[in-house]
């Protein structure tokens, strides 16, 4: 089911080479988003025209790793320091994030980065640590592996942190053959309903930002993906990592639609959109399916990610038929915290358990508002 790439993720150590010397250097934020879209394990949480936005009380650092002057590897910290020098955070979402993640020393120039992170941000500047390794296609990742090596320890996990990756190295009938047999069929009734395909460019983007509006007037469900970020994202962030947009349109009509992080070898499934028509339509199954072709044609791209469920079983139906034989359903890694100093350590376990308290909260009282019946 998983294949060389999650096999690489699984491998052991190859070691670096005596004597190599790895170097870390600040950039600035336009020189970062730059060349972010280098690495292969980028993604839209390491970049600074998103992390900016999303988290706007944060001090952010842009870092590269040179392996004796040759770019190996690369890190977007964000941090904030508690008065008084009593600790305070450094946040790392999911990174570092690796120039070439097939090579043979991959998992030990990780090890290394974080080790240098670890230095500077834990032992120098008296911060907790706090790394949430991104999910990968793979039974066990090797970043937890890593961290856990390094005396990190865990902390919050997700409440439904199913992750599902689609293998797009395959061909249009091998994909196909992969999809669930309610998947397949699905698809093969959306062939059937005149709809059409596009890959548009950014001045579609109002036609998209209209369907997701339909759609959430239509579910009536309050929105905390931070959907409101996404017009900063595309409309400042750097060319070579800007995400796609597709439509499925029906009689000229827009119907669905989809946002697709692709800078790095895994895209990322960002925001979807559909109106009243798409359902009957079978629009999404249209959507992802060319969206999917279109994936495996990208040399770069290995598999695609659909994300998580929010606990929703039709949406995992959904996924988990278009992840298939092929595919892998892999779970999102708890946090995982480092604190070298004690107070930094009491500091950030307080504020982490305060935030997670509050959050328990707020699914509390959306829980009980889908179970009140309206008038």
């Amino acid at each position: 089911m998983a294949d060389m790439t999650a096999k690489m993720l699984n491998s052991s150590d190859v070691s670096i080479p005596k004597g190599a010397k790895l170097t870390m250097s600040y950039l600035t934020p336009k020189e970062w988003d730059e060349t972010a879209h280098l690495f292969d394990g980028v993604c839209q949480e390491q970049m600074h025209v998103f992390a900016s936005e999303r988290w706007p009380s944060m001090k952010i650092d842009c870092l590269h790793f040179k392996l004796d002057d040759e770019l190996v590897a690369g890190c977007l910290v964000m941090h904030r320091a508690a008065p008084l020098g009593l600790g305070g955070l450094a946040v790392c979402k999911w990174g570092p994030i690796l120039l070439d993640a097939a090579a043979p020393n991959a998992q030990q120039l990780f090890g290394d980065v974080v080790d240098m992170l670890i230095n500077h941000y834990a032992v120098e500047r008296r911060l907790m640590l706090s790394m949430l390794p991104r999910p990968q296609p793979a039974e066990t990742n090797f970043a937890v592996e890593k961290l856990q090596e390094r005396g990190f320890k865990e902390g919050a996990g997700l409440p439904f942190p199913n992750r599902y990756f689609v293998n797009v190295q395959l061909t249009d009938d091998a994909m196909r053959a992969s999809f669930g047999q309610k998947w397949r069929a699905h698809l093969k009734k959306s062939e059937k309903n005149g709809l059409e395909f596009e890959h548009c460019d950014v001045s579609q983007m109002p036609v998209f930002y209209e369907l997701y509006r339909e759609m959430t007037a239509r579910k009536q469900f309050p929105d905390y993906s931070a959907f409101d970020s996404l017009h900063h994202l595309m409309d400042n962030i750097h060319e070579s990592a800007r995400p796609e947009l597709f439509l499925v349109r029906h009689e000229g009509e827009p119907v669905a639609g989809g946002v697709i992080f692709t800078a790095g070898d895994t895209s990322v499934y960002l925001y979807g959109a559909t109106n009243d028509q798409a359902l009957p339509l079978r629009a999404g199954y249209f959507m992802h399916w060319h969206i999917m072709r279109w994936l495996a044609r990208q040399e770069r791209i290995k598999w695609y990610d659909l994300g998580g469920t929010d606990g929703f079983l039709g949406l995992h139906q959904f996924k988990n038929g278009m992840v298939g034989k092929a595919g892998v359903v892999s779970q999102v890694p708890k946090v995982m915290n480092y604190a070298h100093w004690f107070m930094p350590r009491l500091l950030g376990n307080t504020l982490f358990l305060a935030r997670d308290v509050k959050a328990q909260i707020m699914r509390r009282i959306l829980s009980l508002k889908k179970n009140t019946p309206s008038d």
